[in-house]
């Protein structure tokens, strides 16, 4: 573990810091309170030993300070204080110490915290992992692997917000595999899975680093392009078709003979300013227009 001690008196320290490294732990030392902050912000140790009288911020105002950043990594903080009066102790706790170490420091006592320290920031560090694979799993799609609806809400709404205030252009297209109830109909569920896989992929593979792409419900699939033109954003689409059709996914209840894909795209550009739903309910209308017009094709919105 990485541990940092601060503390004012240099005996303490010494005294503090040898505990540590016979700890078999990195050592870090501060002076003063905001020395202490300093190396935190800078290094994120694991576990703070703070005196609680110091120049600066003293021990208190460091655990608020530790407490009050928005982050999964948890820093385990044993104050250490001559003060061991009930009420002192009560204090240090809710300003956010695990716990806490009467002066002079007994080396033995603070080699035990350390222990503990090591067992509650592990577990910490575990859970923040599990949070963030379970985050990540609320926002995929299962089948197709690509983001789903609720990643779509927030990445669009983000980008609108940052398009709205610099100014800034950006597409949205709507995708639907054609005729895709009769292939599931003719070639099984399985078959129709495994359709839908390859062709999120092949818009994967089309899409810019920068672009999102998300599966939208059943056979419907969604790009966001930032900064694109609408231009821009057809040539794409017509690309992603054409990667689509060269899947050569055989279809013998469409009429080209292949599984094939239509493409509905809306525009938000400087002084055309709709919200975001509407924005999305434009690519839709066009969606519906490549449908009625013979599918296999690109739509744009008005």
């Amino acid at each position: 573990m990485k541990v940092l001690v601060a503390d004012d008196d240099p005996g303490s320290l010494l005294v503090a810091k040898a505990a540590v490294d016979r700890s078999g732990h990195e050592c870090l030392t501060a002076t003063d309170g905001d020395e202490a902050w300093a190396i935190f912000l800078e290094h994120q140790p694991d576990v703070v030993v703070t005196d609680w009288m110091m120049p600066g911020r003293d021990g208190p105002a460091l655990c608020r300070a530790i407490r009050a950043r928005d982050t999964d990594l948890y820093t385990y903080i044993v104050l250490l204080t001559s003060q061991g009066s009930r009420d002192d102790v009560l204090a240090g706790l809710q300003a956010g110490a695990d716990d806490y170490v009467t002066k002079p420091l007994d080396p033995f006592v603070l080699h035990t915290r350390l222990l503990v320290a090591k067992r509650v920031t592990t577990l910490h560090a575990d859970l923040a992992h599990y949070r963030k694979i379970l985050s990540q799993q609320a926002r995929t799609d299962p089948l197709t692997g690509l983001n789903n609806r609720l990643k779509l809400t927030e990445d669009l709404t983000q980008l609108h917000v940052r398009s709205r205030r610099y100014q800034e252009q950006y597409c949205i297209a709507m995708c639907d595999v054609d005729n895709f109830k009769s292939y599931n109909d003719i070639y099984g569920h399985q078959a129709g899975d495994q359709a839908l896989q390859a062709v999120g992929a092949a818009l994967a593979d089309v899409a810019r680093s920068s672009d999102g792409v998300y599966r939208y419900g059943g056979e419907e699939f969604l790009l966001i392009l930032p900064n694109q033109s609408p231009h821009g954003a057809k040539n794409m689409l017509e690309r992603a078709l054409h990667a689509v059709q060269a899947l050569n996914i055989t279809h013998s209840g469409d009429p080209t003979g292949h599984l094939t894909l239509s493409a509905g795209i809306s525009a938000f550009t400087p002084g055309h300013h709709p919200d975001a739903d509407t924005v999305l309910g434009d690519a839709d209308a066009a969606l519906y227009t490549a449908k009625a017009t013979g599918r296999n094709r690109v739509a744009l919105a008005p």
